[in-house]
């Protein structure tokens, strides 16, 4: 299955001809390229496919996401150290 997890820009750098971030996933951090959006600051959510943010998105519709898939399992598939809270909680 291929989709886009959203997550929150927590630092840039610029390495070479590529822009870098630093991306929180719920408890996992990973390094996103932002080439594909250069208006991205840190502090603005992004949707991520392999290792590419695609597209900003508000905090609100990046929760709503979170959880969605967190519901169908498909975050474990992406990130399988991750603890991702019941929907029972």
């Amino acid at each position: 299955m291929c989709l886009a997890i959203p997550g929150k820009i927590l630092d840039l750098e610029q390495k070479e001809h590529s822009r870098l971030a630093r991306v929180q996933f719920g408890g996992i951090t990973r390094t996103v390229s932002l080439d594909f959006v250069p208006e991205a600051v840190v502090g603005d959510y992004v949707m991520v496919h392999v290792g590419f943010a695609i597209s900003r998105v508000d905090a609100a519709e990046a929760e709503r996401t979170y959880k969605v898939l967190a519901e169908m399992g498909a975050l474990l598939e992406e990130f399988p150290e991750l603890e991702v809270p019941s929907s029972n909680s």
